[in-house]
């Protein structure tokens, strides 16, 4: 979580970066990738970019780019998602640059190795891999084969294919309606049961953190599926959709259709926990708010939940006193500075933490769950302006 944390406080950090010219520079390697073909690419877009008119955006491309290769020197090979790398010049003073690198590993890995050279940095790729971090269990079924699948934030992983063993439509001589339509009857069942057999083991094999079954497909199979009701009790399915496939490209397409069951899933989920902490907070005591109350439930192993918006940045600044020399404390929200210290001198920042992060670290290493909460939505909006943006579900009082 501290992880995903810090991934989302860079790229909205990255996201206000503007260059005076194409001049930031986004390179994603995808796992597996050889590191040797990605610098050969990087010398030669070093070489082509000698051609660019402007004299300071050409200096600070080809100085990005150095950057950049220097860096990759660093790895024996790409990390186990991949990498995506970002480096130009972050000044806002036209006439100083400063050129700046930051890399990620991303929380799943890259399938596209990407190039860019442009005003903005490109965010796209790993804001889709952080937008939804809830698991989801995707088929795609007909009366021949099923595909199964993981779905998590935007990637697909494939778990298992299967072929149907039901009786072929034509009737063999000498063979009876009736035990024929009892053949085909037991392989449908069959071929459900194996279906079933491969999402339940993966649910349980994942503690059931999955939410549910999204399923697609051609023709009436899926429905009947559904019917049969094969599913362990904890497995819920969430949705039936029409697809034209039952491979890769099915999943893509049963994804692309149940968009706003995801969506749905998503603001439900939110909703559920802010009406709990208002209700927690108003009536039964077992919730708290504020960064100090909630650091001390936290450390004290009394929070089961740490809430936090997405729009919270709190820092915990070390100034020093120039009059006398001596340290001052203090918790700075958002991003404009307090300091509204009296030491009888200058206040002189000489170390800044992120108190967010620290505080994760912490719910982490206690097994306390760590849950975002948008700033976009009305209830992430409520928690944000009545509580602060941070708080805690209690144990006990």
């Amino acid at each position: 979580m501290k992880n995903e944390y810090s991934i989302n406080k860079e790229i909205r950090k990255l996201k206000g970066v503007r260059g005076y010219g194409t001049e930031l520079i986004s390179v994603y390697i995808p796992a597996g990738f050889q590191l040797s073909e990605e610098t050969a690419k990087l010398r030669e877009e070093y070489s082509q970019s000698s051609n660019i008119k402007s004299k300071s955006v050409r200096t600070n491309v080809q100085s990005a780019l150095d950057k950049i290769i220097q860096y990759l020197k660093l790895f024996r090979g790409t990390p186990e998602n991949g990498i995506a790398i970002f480096a130009g010049n972050i000044s806002d003073n036209p006439g100083r640059s400063e050129i700046e690198l930051f890399s990620m590993e991303p929380p799943t890995p890259l399938k596209v190795n990407i190039y860019r050279c442009d005003s903005t940095f490109l965010l796209e790729p790993l804001e889709a891999m952080m937008s939804n971090k809830d698991v989801y269990v995707l088929v795609v079924m007909d009366g021949r084969e099923a595909t199964i699948a993981s779905l998590k934030g935007h990637h697909i992983q494939v778990i298992k294919k299967l072929n149907s063993m039901v009786h072929a439509k034509v009737r063999k001589g000498g063979q009876s309606a009736g035990r024929y339509a009892r053949g085909i009857e037991e392989s449908i069942g069959e071929y459900h049961t194996r279906v079933a057999e491969v999402i339940n083991s993966y649910c349980e094999q994942n503690a059931f953190a999955p939410k549910g079954v999204i399923l697609g497909g051609p023709g009436p199979t899926k429905e009947g599926f559904a019917k049969a009701n094969k599913l362990n009790y904890q497995v819920k399915l969430l949705g039936v959709y029409d697809t034209g496939y039952t491979d890769e490209f099915g999943l893509h397409e049963l994804v692309e259709k149940a968009s706003d069951l995801l969506k749905e899933q998503e603001a439900a989920q939110e909703r559920t926990i802010i009406e709990r902490f208002i209700k927690e907070t108003a009536v039964n005591g077992l919730a708290v708010h504020g960064y100090a109350n909630t650091k001390a439930a936290v450390e004290s192993d009394q929070a089961s939940k740490l809430i936090i918006s997405e729009a919270l940045e709190i820092t915990k600044v070390t100034y020093k006193c120039t009059n006398d020399g001596t340290t001052i404390e203090a918790m700075e929200i958002g991003k404009e500075r307090q300091q509204k210290h009296n030491c009888g001198g200058k206040l002189e920042i000489v170390k800044e933490e992120d108190a967010i992060e620290e505080l994760i670290e912490e719910a982490d290493h206690n097994g306390t769950e760590t849950v975002f909460v948008s700033e976009e939505s009305s209830y992430g909006k409520q928690f944000m302006m009545g509580f602060g943006g941070i708080g805690a579900l209690l144990r006990y009082k």
